[in-house]
């Protein structure tokens, strides 16, 4: 029989702790309300558990218990599905996931100084946080963290701990601390491969690319399967090699074998074609994804996208909805707000930005700092000088992603400061990423300063690589390059260099002294007559041949 209590696989969220649980963070901020308790279907009793290993963003070690029943092998739980998944580096499925999060949640109870199970029910808190946007239980894994390091410091073994805190604060957004946490364990286990998810994601915040493909090429090394793909493949996609990024995203696609896993393949490569301006193909991506696990419900806010590029404007709206009730993100109610707003809809728009401003603060009091999705609002809805000072704040944490300098220069221009925004957006695009709101951003700066032709490219860059990258900006990107018209004749492309001068005539003394072979030599200074000048020697002339050549070659090119 199996002795281990599972949660219903079918509940949407994780069991509430006993009142009884000492590890429960008191009830203040968001943790106030608490979500409704899910409903159990059995609880079976629990005889042994064994150690728990390491884990990405869970911990957890796949225990094999024999039933005793039949010679064949026990058909795995959800419990130990989620186990063998996060064990080999990839994501359980939500339902696993709360089974999970109830198994450990009891054991804790009666062992409340097991600090490798603490580890695991703080991260496992951690990331169903993070893929339900339930910012709630992050008081809760922080309290579950320290007192896993209550009961073993890190120090003595208990690593996983710090893995957790480190993922925690990437999904706060405090990737200052998440790298510091990160490097630690590094420090004491190099080979220990759960901490460089948590440092890739920590150096791609803070805009370090070279520290993040270091430890992509580390982690590939120590991890290899679907995992190590997965990474590289975003590794590629932030530096805009958009043909290896799709490569290494569909092997990952088609090695997945785990629901989640695959559905989770699915959603990059969904990604990844409506970045390449390709919303058809985007959308069957996501419906793949939710065809494979329902509970990836990102794929609900790509599939909108997609479908607005695609004009099917109902279905879109019903989708973003959707994707609200499901997965509360802030960013969702944004697109949600700006399509309404295309739409001449603004008291639709106005209440989704409204809803965004409440996610953000709901966000702030559960300690996940949102200031660059609110930036990104206040530039163009709300206040730019506001986004400005938010946006400095970021840099001075030394958060300089792409998104983060793209962000910046934008508000900065939108402040009526444009000369000082063209060098942030000029660094977000210059990192190699193949996004079309940073093109217009920057095209739209560069047209206030009058530099036209950069402008013109910029912008025309922005619609090639998606032409409905933002049902507002999108056209507005191509009203500006109407207004610029068409690159003025005789521009740099049409420009020749100018002939070569014509040689001087001969003077009567230079062809007095030409010798019988045809070669100029200077006229003799009054010297002995007995002595002529000497030859000039091979490598004289064929520094003269090459010192011609340019001239020759460039007179047929436009540079």
């Amino acid at each position: 029989m199996d002795v281990m209590p599972q949660q219903d696989p079918e509940s949407g969220r994780p069991p509430e702790p006993s009142p009884q649980d000492p590890y429960v963070m008191p009830a203040e901020g968001a943790t106030a309300v608490p979500p409704p308790p899910p409903t159990l279907r059995t609880t079976l009793r629990r005889a042994a558990f064994g150690a728990v290993a390491a884990g990405v963003l869970l911990a957890g070690a796949l225990v094999a218990v024999d039933d005793g029943e039949g010679d064949g092998p026990k058909e795995p739980g959800p419990v130990e599905r989620a186990e063998a998944a996060t064990t080999a580096g990839s994501p359980a499925s939500l339902s696993d996931l709360t089974a999970l999060i109830g198994d450990r949640q009891k054991w804790v109870e009666s062992h409340p100084r097991d600090a490798p199970s603490l580890a695991t029910l703080g991260t496992a808190y951690v990331e169903w946080a993070r893929r339900s946007a339930d910012t709630a239980y992050y008081a809760r894994a922080e309290e579950t963290l320290k007192r896993s390091l209550e009961a073993r410091a890190g120090e003595r073994g208990n690593g996983e701990a710090w893995v957790g805190l480190a993922a925690l604060a990437n999904a706060r957004h405090d990737f200052l601390a998440a790298k510091r946490w990160g490097e630690t364990v590094k420090r004491q286990q190099p080979k220990a491969w759960s901490v460089y998810p948590v440092l890739i994601d920590a150096y791609t915040g803070l805009g370090d690319q070279k520290a993040a493909t270091a430890a992509t090429e580390k982690f590939g090394e120590l991890r290899k399967g679907v995992p190590a793909l997965a990474r590289t493949a975003e590794l590629y996609r932030g530096q805009g090699w958009r043909e290896d990024a799709l490569a290494t995203a569909r092997e990952a696609a088609d090695r997945a074998t785990q629901p989640a896993e695959k559905a989770e393949a699915l959603h990059r490569l969904g990604e990844l074609a409506w970045e390449r301006g390709e919303p058809e193909e985007a959308v069957a991506q996501f419906d793949a994804a939710l065809r494979t696990d329902a509970g990836q419900h990102a794929s609900l806010a790509g599939r909108a996208r997609g479908l607005v590029a695609l004009e099917r404007t109902d279905e879109a709206l019903a989708a973003y909805q959707s994707a609200l009730e499901k997965l509360p993100r802030p960013e969702y109610a944004l697109e949600l707000g700006e399509l309404y707003e295309s739409l001449g809809l603004d008291g639709d728009a106005r209440t989704q930005y409204t809803a965004l401003r409440e996610m953000v603060a709901g966000a702030k009091r559960a300690g996940v700092d949102e200031s660059l999705l609110l930036a990104r609002f206040e530039a163009d809805h709300g206040d730019p000088d506001e986004a400005v000072e938010l946006l400095r704040g970021q840099w001075r944490e030394q958060h300089r992603s792409a998104a983060v300098a793209d962000a910046l220069g934008w508000a900065l221009h939108r402040a009526g400061k444009s000369q000082e925004g063209l060098e942030y957006a000029e660094r977000a695009v210059g990192t190699g990423v193949r996004n079309a709101s940073y093109a217009y951003h920057l095209g739209m700066i560069q047209r206030e300063l009058e530099d036209y032709g950069p402008a013109r490219r910029n912008l025309e860059q922005a619609v090639r690589t998606n032409p409905a990258f933002s049902p507002l900006a999108a056209p507005l990107a191509r009203q500006a390059l109407e207004a610029l018209g068409e690159p003025p004749p005789g521009g740099p492309g049409d420009k020749q260099p100018p002939p070569p001068p014509a040689p001087e005539p001969k003077r009567e003394a230079e062809r007095e002294t030409e010798s019988g072979a045809g070669r100029k030599t200077k006229p003799e200074a009054p010297a002995a007559p007995s002595k002529s000048p000497a030859p000039a020697p091979a490598a004289s002339k064929e520094a003269a041949a090459g010192s011609a050549a340019p001239a020759e070659g460039g007179a047929s090119k436009s540079p």
